[in-house]
């Protein structure tokens, strides 16, 4: 428990400036993955559903080598600018690819797995994100 209001309000502010540097990374993990033609690229903001993640990103590929390679190009840029995932997943089918950055988790699916798994309808309560704007984060002054 936070001892004082000083305490209350220091909190506060790192925790936004948490957000506002997690929404961006799942901006530009979207815009990445928009660029190498994934489809249907949602960003789903879950800070406040869950203390897990505070971003989803999710995206379908037409084929497993599209899935790969847009992995790999999000890897690749993110990597360049010193943020590596703390894990990668997949299935043996190429049928879906997760990366873990920690507040912002990367999904790409297949159309079929993207049905299967329903992340928007499971998470249907968390906000979309417009990646493709420019906006001011929500709160910020």
């Amino acid at each position: 428990m936070l001892e004082s209001r000083s305490e209350q309000a220091s909190w506060e502010r790192e925790r936004e400036r948490q957000l506002r540097a997690a929404r961006e990374l799942a901006c530009e993990v979207a815009r990445i993955a928009d660029d190498f033609r994934a489809e249907n690229v949602v960003v789903l903001d879950l800070s406040r559903l869950t203390p897990i993640v505070d971003f989803f990103v999710i995206a379908s590929g037409t084929n497993p080598r599209q899935l790969r390679a847009i992995a790999d190009e999000v890897g690749r840029v993110l990597k360049e600018r010193g943020t590596v995932p703390l894990g990668v997943e997949d299935d043996t089918t190429g049928q879906w690819v997760l990366h873990d950055y920690g507040d912002v988790v990367l999904h790409l699916f297949s159309p079929e797995a993207r049905e299967l798994y329903a992340l928007e309808d499971l998470w249907a309560d968390a906000t979309a994100v417009d990646w493709r704007s420019d906006g001011e984060f929500p709160g910020a002054e």
